[in-house]
């Protein structure tokens, strides 16, 4: 690469994040929210996506055309699970720990901890806390595994269903015990 295309390169670059830099300010001048941060997981969540699409097709599979509401169901209540699980569940502490510090028990073998350390750090800390964040990544798992792998996607969205609803026959195994 010559000097001169170099040079150009790194004005522009710098240019961008300057302005980048900017539109944050404009945003959020009290720098509270962490945009370079969701701008990342962002990127990421495309391009774990993207990939996901070249690997049915490089397979020769192509996304349905429509799917059963019984997949539908299925998968939702075993995200709902599987995100409040990862993102919430003592059991899973150990996966967490590197991004979050723990704060208190929450009940029902859950913790309330916090995403901590650096831009990274924060950020993943930030969506492994986070049930609902957590919702879109394991979903997105879910649907293309119908796609690419509908047995084993189903299997596992039925062992996390059957769990969800065991959780909420002892919680209302547990009220009436209670009153």
């Amino acid at each position: 690469m010559s000097q001169s295309l170099r040079e150009m390169t790194r004005q522009h670059v710098d240019h961008n994040q300057d302005r980048a830099r900017q539109e944050t300010r404009r945003y959020d001048d009290k720098d509270e929210v962490n945009l370079p941060g969701y701008a990342a997981s962002l990127t990421a969540y495309a391009l774990a996506a993207t990939g996901l699409v070249l690997a049915g097709r490089a397979r020769g599979q192509r996304l349905p055309e429509r799917y059963e509401l019984a997949d539908i169901a299925l998968g939702g209540l075993a995200t709902h699970k599987f995100a409040r699980l990862l993102g919430k569940a003592s059991v899973t502490s150990p996966i967490r720990a590197p991004f979050t510090e723990f704060e208190e028990p929450a009940g029902s073998a859950e913790h309330v901890e916090s995403a901590r350390g650096g831009s990274v750090r924060h950020t993943i800390g930030e969506l492994l806390t986070c049930p609902f964040c957590l919702g879109h990544w394991v979903g997105t798992g879910y649907v293309a595994s119908l796609a690419l792998a509908p047995r084993q996607a189903r299997t596992w969205a039925a062992v996390f269903a059957v769990s969800a609803v065991s959780d909420g026959l002892q919680h209302v195994y547990d009220r009436l015990r209670s009153d």
